[in-house]
């Protein structure tokens, strides 16, 4: 096998921890005159072994890799919400909330109420910000049962919907539902939630 003199220095440094003199691998041009010819193939055998456990791995990898990326991003989000309530003139309510948790704001809109055998239903809408740059907006709908003898105030459930589209900065791409729980009190227009879930990048 002809080795171009080039590969000779490549070689030697690759191969010469393994023996004392290079001379021992390779006959160098200057000494005969002639095309360089490597004398000795006999770590051949393990230099191919070797080569194919490095592509068997990096397959592995690859592989590995796809598999993964396959899977759906997701990270927890929750925290304590202590929503204000502020009627409007065209008769919608206004809710603005300091966020403690994987948020840090939050305004939104009743657009609709209803009352119910247990006290109400609202459709509603909010935008949530962080404070890395992240932001989206939900679609959401709320079920409100009336706490017996306490007037204006109810348990509240809310089921929120993020559009994926309003989706920025450290939130871009992520959807999906998440809840909030609490008390919320009408007639002083105040109250409190806690909310949880989990969103993931589709």
């Amino acid at each position: 096998m002809i080795c171009p003199p080039y590969l000779i220095h490549i070689l030697n440094r690759v191969e010469g921890g393994m023996h004392s003199t290079k001379m021992n691998w390779y006959q160098t041009a200057e000494s005969t005159n002639k095309p360089v010819v490597i004398y000795k193939r006999f770590n051949l055998k393990k230099r191919n072994i070797m080569f194919n456990k490095i592509a068997a791995a990096s397959l592995l990898v690859i592989v590995s890799t796809s598999a993964f990326s396959g899977q759906k991003e997701c990270m927890p989000i929750g925290g304590m919400a202590m929503p204000t309530f502020s009627p409007q003139d065209d008769g919608s309510v206004r809710i603005t909330a300091a966020l403690m948790g994987s948020v840090n704001a939050a305004s939104g809109t009743i657009t609709a109420q209803r009352e119910t055998k247990s006290g109400l239903e609202m459709d509603l809408n909010h935008y949530f910000l962080n404070n890395t740059g992240g932001s989206f907006h939900t679609v959401d709908h709320a079920e409100l049962t009336a706490v017996p003898g306490k007037a204006g105030k109810f348990m509240i459930e809310i089921n929120y919907s993020i559009e994926k589209e309003s989706t920025t900065g450290t939130f871009k791409g992520y959807g999906g539902d998440f809840k909030s729980y609490g008390l919320v009190d009408l007639n002083n227009l105040e109250g409190l939630v806690r909310y949880s879930g989990e969103i993931c990048k589709l």
